[in-house]
Formats: C-alpha cells, sequence, structure tokens
C-alpha cells in the first residue's frame, strides 16, 4: 500500500496566459502511489506538470517536495531534486541514436571518447523491460515511427532513478502490446517507492493502474478520490460537467464508387507489396502493431515519401494518377491528416486563422495574389465554429491550444479544402473523451456525405466501433481484411502478429482476403 505522507503538496496554484489556466489548485501526490490527473484537453494538466517539472513558472502558489520548498526554475533544477518528466510532445533529437537520446545527460566517456560498447549495453538494459530489445541502440531516432519514438521517450525517463515520475499521455501513440510492457514497469517502479503522476485520456488505463484520481476542469480542481470509490461514469461527468451521450456502433451502408485503389504499393524496407480499395461512403480502417507500416504506406499514397513500386488510381481512373509530391496528392482529391500533428500538420507560431487558410488561398485571394482578408477571416471562422475550436481568437497562436483544439484546427484546414479521400491517422492520440466522441461524430457524418475515409488507428476499439472494413498491417504488408460482422479482436491481433511470428492470420469463410478485395 502507498504511504500515505505526502511526496509533493501543491497549494493554491496559479497560472494565466491570455486567460486563466490554473486557478487556485491544491493537490498532492503521496509516496510509492500512482495518481492519476484527468481533465479535458486544455483542463491545465499539463501546464501542472510543466509546474512541477520546472518547465514552466507559476504565477502564484507554493509548493513543497518531501518536506521542502519547491521552486524549480528549469528541468535540470527539478530532476536534481528527483522529478523527472516523460511529455506527450516529443523531445528527441532525430539525429542522434536511440542509446545516445536515453543517456544524452550522462554519456559513458574515457578521455572524451564516448565508449559506445558501454552505451549500447546500457540501453539495452532499459530498453529489453520495456519490450525494445530488437532495437538496435545505434539506430538513428529520425528512422522510428512515432509510436516507437514515444517508447524511447519512456525509457530515457524509466533509466533515471527518482522519487516523482511524470508521464504526460505515456500510451497515446502505443498498441496493447506496449502498453503492458509499460505498465509492468510501473508497477515495478511503485514497488520500488517512486511515485508516479499519470496523465491519461484512457479512462479504462486510468482505472487499472492508478490509486487515487483527481480532475481538473476550466484551470480548476473539482475532485480527488480514491480510484475504488469512483466509477468512469461519474469521471467523465466531473471532466465535462456534464453527460455524454454514448457512441453506437457504425450502422452498415452500401458503398459508392471506388474513391481510392492501391496496387502493389511498396517502399523498402517497411512497405510490401500493398494493395487495397477505398469506396466513397466508407471507412476503412487500419489496425497493426508499432513499426508495422501503416503510416509509411499512407506517406507513401500521399506522395510524402517515394514509392519504390506500385499504382494508385484515384476515382474511376484506368490510368494510375502520379502522385509524386503532397501537392499533387492535394489536386488529385488526397487529404493525409498526419499523426504528428505538431512536427506536420501545422504552424505552430502561426495564428488559427492562418492554419485554417492555408490550402484555401487561391479562394480567398483577389487580383495579383492579394490575400482578402476579409474572405479568409470569414473562412476560418466558420471552420472554427464547425469544429468547436476552444480559443481566445483567430488570431491566437496555434501552440497555445490544448492537444484536443489543435487537431480540431487540422481537420477544419482539411475540410476546408474539400478533399474526397481523407486520411486519418491517429486522430485521437492525446485527445480528451469529450472531443473524442466529437471527431468520432464528423468521421462518420463525412462518411455519410460520401466521402472515403482511411482511419489508421493504435486504438482496436476505434477501429472497431467506426470502420466498415478492417485492414490489418504486419511487418509492412497486409495480413488480412475483415468485413464488418466478420471480426474479433483475437483474428484482428493474429492477424497482426502474423507477419511476425512466420504464421498467417487464421483465415474464416465470412472473411475477406486483400487478394479477395483487389
Amino acid at each position: 500500500m502507498p504511504d500515505a505522507s505526502p511526496l509533493l503538496e501543491v497549494r493554491a496554484l496559479g497560472k494565466r496566459y491570455a486567460a486563466p489556466v490554473l486557478i487556485d489548485v491544491d493537490f498532492e501526490v503521496r509516496r510509492g502511489e500512482v495518481h492519476a490527473l484527468v481533465g479535458e484537453n486544455g483542463a491545465g494538466k499539463s501546464t501542472l506538470s510543466r509546474i512541477i517539472a520546472g518547465l514552466t513558472l507559476p504565477d502564484a502558489g507554493s509548493m513543497t517536495f518531501e518536506g521542502a520548498p519547491h521552486a524549480p526554475r528549469t528541468k535540470r533544477e527539478a530532476e536534481r531534486s528527483g522529478v523527472r518528466l516523460v511529455m506527450q510532445e516529443l523531445n528527441l533529437i532525430g539525429n542522434l541514436t536511440v542509446a545516445e537520446n536515453i543517456f544524452l545527460d550522462e554519456l559513458p566517456h574515457r578521455w572524451g571518447w564516448i565508449r559506445y560498447r558501454a552505451l549500447h549495453d546500457r540501453a539495452r538494459a532499459v530498453l529489453d523491460p520495456l519490450g525494445l530489445g530488437a532495437l538496435h541502440p545505434g539506430r538513428r531516432v529520425s528512422a522510428l515511427g512515432i509510436g516507437q519514438q514515444q517508447m524511447i521517450e519512456i525509457a530515457a525517463g524509466l533509466s533515471q532513478r527518482c522519487s516523482l515520475l511524470i508521464l504526460d499521455e505515456p500510451t497515446a501513440a502505443l498498441m496493447d502490446a506496449e502498453i503492458e510492457h509499460l505498465f509492468a514497469q510501473i508497477k515495478r517502479l511503485k514497488a520500488a517507492g517512486t511515485s508516479i503522476l499519470y496523465i491519461s485520456h484512457r479512462l479504462e488505463e486510468i482505472q487499472r493502474i492508478s490509486d487515487r484520481v483527481s480532475v481538473l476542469r476550466d484551470g480548476q480542481m473539482i475532485a480527488s478520490r480514491p480510484t475504488r470509490e469512483i466509477s468512469l461514469d461519474e469521471i467523465v461527468r466531473l471532466m465535462v460537467g456534464r453527460e455524454l451521450e454514448q457512441l453506437g456502433e457504425r450502422r452498415p451502408a452500401a458503398p459508392g464508387p471506388v474513391a481510392l485503389r492501391v496496387a502493389g504499393l511498396s517502399r523498402k524496407p517497411v512497405v510490401k507489396d500493398v494493395s487495397f480499395e477505398v469506396r466513397r461512403g466508407e471507412i476503412l480502417g487500419f489496425a497493426g502493431l508499432m513499426g508495422s507500416g501503416r503510416t509509411e504506406t499512407m506517406r507513401a499514397v500521399f506522395g510524402a515519401d517515394p514509392p519504390d513500386a506500385g499504382e494508385i488510381y484515384v476515382g474511376g481512373a484506368t490510368q494510375p494518377a502520379r502522385l509524386r509530391s503532397p501537392k499533387e496528392a492535394i489536386a488529385q482529391g488526397l487529404a493525409l491528416l498526419t499523426e504528428d500533428r505538431k512536427g506536420q500538420g501545422l504552424l505552430l507560431p502561426w495564428s488559427i486563422r492562418a492554419n485554417l487558410s492555408l490550402l484555401c488561398l487561391p479562394e480567398i485571394s483577389g487580383l495579383g495574389g492579394w490575400i482578402r482578408r476579409a474572405a479568409e477571416h470569414d473562412q476560418a471562422g466558420r471552420w472554427a465554429r464547425a469544429l468547436g475550436v476552444r480559443c481566445h481568437s483567430l488570431e491566437q497562436r496555434v501552440a497555445e491550444l490544448s492537444g484536443g483544439n489543435q487537431q480540431k484546427v487540422v481537420i477544419a484546414k482539411w475540410l476546408a479544402r474539400n478533399c474526397d479521400v481523407l486520411i486519418f491517422d491517429e486522430p485521437t492520440r492525446g485527445i480528451d473523451v469529450g472531443a473524442r466522441r466529437d471527431i468520432y461524430r464528423l468521421i462518420t457524418d463525412l462518411a455519410d456525405q460520401g466521402k472515403a475515409i482511411i482511419l489508421v488507428s493504435s486504438d482496436l476499439r476505434e477501429l472497431l466501433a467506426l470502420c466498415d472494413r478492417i485492414a490489418v498491417m504486419s511487418a509492412g504488408r497486409i495480413a488480412a481484411t475483415f468485413d464488418r460482422g466478420s471480426w474479433s479482436q483475437d483474428q484482428i491481433m493474429t492477424a497482426a502478429l502474423s507477419g511476425y511470428l512466420g504464421g498467417n492470420a487464421s483465415a474464416s469463410a465470412s472473411e475477406t482476403t486483400v487478394a479477395d478485395a483487389s
């Protein structure tokens, strides 16, 4: 059982930017407990964790840590006190190796030369318990997918001893197997007396691993209770201040004509002879383990990465399209909502208005190419309202928005373009339960309007609820494709593992294989 004495005490903490972000927050974390912190996007969770970790200075209030005043002005100061933060947004250096990123502050060396054998041995000792034993410590981080980079970020946080480890949305980009490895390490740290502040929108995880739950809403601490004394429905109600309607499974609908067909697409070494098609009015899901090639496939389709082989047909065309760049893909009616919204989906220093009008400049420009500001403002305002973007004004910098509202800006930007084929890659990563339902409803509405939707997600429940068909990738190939009504979680996971075990996904009579579909 956790020690009842507080390790961290926060009193009357306050922070404001253009508006209050934290208001008189009282909060504590006990020794040896897993304390969950939940709330909608913009509730103040990340700001609170950044203040505790020395990345942001508060405007009011005080903190004590292990009985002493705690007012770190830098991340390094907080780490010296025993506080470490693993952030939701990746903080890795892409041109360094996995091992160098994990031990950046204490690289083993002799006479100024890095001892790489010792460094790699230390890295493997951290990677193995997280299920990353097959990942070479000398591989450059820039060559990894978002999910693997997230695991490296977590490994770096677990590599150092600390009294309080803050994990901000650690499982947002992970599949079930990686989550299990992480939970095993959390259990180990807790048994050793380390306290964990666990921030997540995945409430089932909260219920499973936490000892206590604290709920932030609009910058104020609403409740703090033992996990065993609070239900998931009550947590949701406390987070959003209202009851949320339940999202039912998607009703089957007759698909329209083929909107996109991919044949024999390959990009070494991660995409291997991939073929599929998606029809108008259909939601085609893509499942698979981390590193299975889902994101790389979508980037090749969109022209962001040149494929080595394969053909892409748009609409009912009999000749393959030339999609050598995202610009050409957009001109053909394709949209890609990237999994890395901050690095690839948004211009963070720019305003909401500028981001929302970026893809529609010809429509809002006059003679000589000058932007018509009134038209730009009207269009941006219309889409911001349609998606429910919470902001102070359209001139607010996108960098100041919560993750959920940033994701809504990305979606709104593409909807303003009115593309026929929309590829959503991890659209609800790091998104709270209310915003997630908004995005689910939007995706189904788009399909009902006749758009073709490709949904890549690490959340299998998300795919099962939304999709008409699910294609499962394994080791760079499509292992199986299932129609709604013919799938089960076990079948999908068997297919996802098949490429790594040397076997084939079990096929039933009601299962549609890729060969049959194409």
